[in-house]
């Protein structure tokens, strides 16, 4: 019963005195229910802990300020929440880069709305040093079957390979996003993704010419055009499939023109990539062969006894 009084509401004549000059005010009692114009009602515990409740909320806000607030892109912590995945979530993204499926879409069921640039650094990183060494590989082993095909290392395909990926993989997306972006102001319903969404969709979507330019060693030519256009036919249809949501609010001829665009680009990477680090070396010029030389008469031997000369 002693806690019971102590808990108590009691009436403060200061709070009446102040209710007094403003009548207009409604106070509320601390289980919720309006208490009559002239009473305030001051819950009042054992401890004297009065206004304990707003100080701890006011420093719960505080602390959730903190959290939110992000590091300037200048500094390393704003690149390193890009590079925060495991090895579990870059092997989902891959598969389903590898497996694209209509009405699946690569950004919303896969990157989750947390895009990363760590699984696309690393495959065009790869994709750069696999085109690389399979072209010089090739060209060795054509020296192989064919003596007169002169071969020399080829280091500067290394640098050609990895501006030619790291560019395609940087600049298409950064236009196509400003086009979407420009797009949205025409028409409203028209929402593009970010442009790290963008850049990791391309990407992961490049992890499919890793095995194929690997599988372009087989010295059989057409085998070779069947790979590139099945690797090809995958990328692009995960490209297309991501994007498909987004240019479908968009007029037709804009959508068609904008898919074609993406998957005409993507094929123009992938033979130019054929025809520059998998062309045979031009053959070496063969020596003439010796030919018979007529010797004049004063220096033909002399004809043996017994020979006629005719």
């Amino acid at each position: 019963m002693a806690a019971a009084d102590e808990l108590a509401f009691h009436e403060f004549e200061e709070a009446s005195n102040l209710l007094a000059e403003t009548p207009d005010a409604v106070t509320t009692s601390g289980s919720g229910q309006l208490t009559p114009q002239g009473h305030v009602a001051v819950a009042v515990d054992s401890g004297g802990s009065y206004g304990a409740e707003e100080e701890v909320e006011e420093s719960d806000k505080t602390a959730l300020l903190q959290e939110k607030q992000q590091p300037g892109f200048w500094t390393f912590g704003y690149y390193q929440s890009f590079f925060d995945v495991d090895t579990c979530q870059v092997l989902d993204r891959i598969k389903g880069s590898l497996l694209p499926r209509p009405g699946h879409n690569f950004v919303r069921h896969r990157l989750r709305n947390r895009p990363d640039l760590y699984g696309p650094f690393w495959i065009c990183a790869t994709l750069a040093f696999v085109l690389a060494v399979t072209g010089n590989l090739t060209l060795v082993l054509a020296q192989r079957r064919d003596p007169s095909i002169h071969y020399s290392p080829q280091f500067h395909k290394v640098t050609v390979a990895g501006v030619t990926i790291y560019c395609y993989v940087w600049l298409v997306p950064l236009a196509l996003w400003g086009f979407l972006r420009w797009r949205k102001r025409v028409r409203e319903r028209v929402g593009p993704y970010t442009f790290l969404e963008t850049v990791c969709v391309y990407g992961y979507s490049l992890f499919v010419f890793i095995p194929t330019v690997v599988l372009w060693l087989i010295p059989v030519p057409w085998l070779q055009w069947l790979f590139g256009a099945l690797a090809l036919a995958l990328s692009a249809a995960s490209l297309v499939f991501t994007l498909w949501p987004v240019v479908r609010e968009d007029t037709r001829l804009v959508a068609a023109v904008l898919l074609s665009t993406v998957v005409l680009l993507h094929a123009l990477l992938a033979t130019g990539c054929k025809f520059y680090f998998f062309q045979p070396l031009p053959l070496e010029p063969l020596a003439p062969p010796p030919q018979a030389t007529s010797l004049p008469l004063n220096l033909l031997p002399p004809p043996t006894p017994g020979s006629q000369v005719t």
